[in-house]
């Protein structure tokens, strides 16, 4: 009787221990979830299945919301690669548009299309064309004049720039701050300093363009420079930044440089703890 009774114990501790290990797992799981940024609109090629188009889009998933920042310039070629991606428009939340050039916001129609269900984020200072095209076909409509944040760990830079007003995109990391920008026709340091000005924080990865195409080496080389002096720890420059910038980032950076183009997929584990 006493064995019996012992492995009935000894049984039952089992169970508590791993259903207490069980639970535990959930909890780290949901407390540990990864930040995943996909290109799905770029001049610069990556993935061999995939269209190359002069503008920028960027797939955003991990936080609360799954954001598409920019829709690059061409609706029938952002909607082709995100098939190619596995990307379904509707599972898309929120729309941030990073300025009104056309290739970073021409895919939008044929987005909202597919997917009316989103709230757009836009700059204030775009055209009421713009504005009502979005509330005509159902979508929600948000104007961004300051910094504003866009849902838990993700805020936008608000309106940046003399001339052309531009938002870029910042999202809170456990490892730092990562930059998400279109065109950065502000300056991507003055971007790079509004981030960390912001949210206290030393930025971790800085992905887009940067309008650095037709500088010249000593130009590129002093931003490239500014760059790393603000600490900045990767760096994925693609669509305007051109191939020289690209090169001279690499050589400062070396592992810490992210190839990027259209398709390129960058993983940051345990980005929301």
């Amino acid at each position: 009787m006493f064995p019996i009774m012992e492995g009935m114990e000894m049984f039952r501790t089992n169970w508590i221990i791993l259903t207490l290990v069980f639970c535990f797992s959930i909890v780290f799981a949901a407390e540990a979830a990864d930040l995943e940024l996909t290109v799905v609109y770029d001049n610069n090629p990556y993935d061999e299945r995939l269209e190359t188009r002069w503008g920028f889009s960027c797939l955003v998933e991990g936080p609360e919301k799954t954001i598409i920042f920019d829709v690059g310039g061409e609706g029938s070629v952002l909607l082709r690669n995100m098939e190619k991606l596995g990307v379904d428009p509707k599972a898309i939340d929120l729309v941030v548009l990073s300025h009104i050039h056309g290739d970073h916001i021409g895919g939008l129609p044929a987005f909202l299309k597919e997917n009316p269900d989103v709230t757009v984020y836009m700059p204030r200072s775009f055209p009421m064309r713009v504005k009502e095209g979005v509330l005509a076909v159902g979508a929600r409509m948000m104007e961004v004049g300051g910094p504003t944040e866009i849902c838990k760990d993700v805020c936008s830079t608000g309106e940046l720039g003399d001339w052309l007003k531009e938002e870029s995109l910042v999202v809170k990391t456990s490892k730092g701050l990562v930059v998400i920008t279109g065109c950065a026709h502000p300056g991507i340091v003055r971007i790079v300093k509004k981030a960390r000005e912001m949210l206290k924080t030393e930025v971790f990865l800085a992905l887009g363009g940067f309008h650095l195409g037709g500088m010249s080496p000593q130009g590129i080389g002093e931003i490239v420079n500014e760059i790393r002096g603000e600490g900045v720890k990767n760096v994925a420059p693609c669509h305007c930044s051109g191939d020289l910038a690209r090169r001279l980032f690499k050589e400062v950076y070396g592992e810490n440089f992210v190839l990027t183009g259209v398709g390129k997929r960058i993983k940051i584990e345990g980005a929301f703890k």
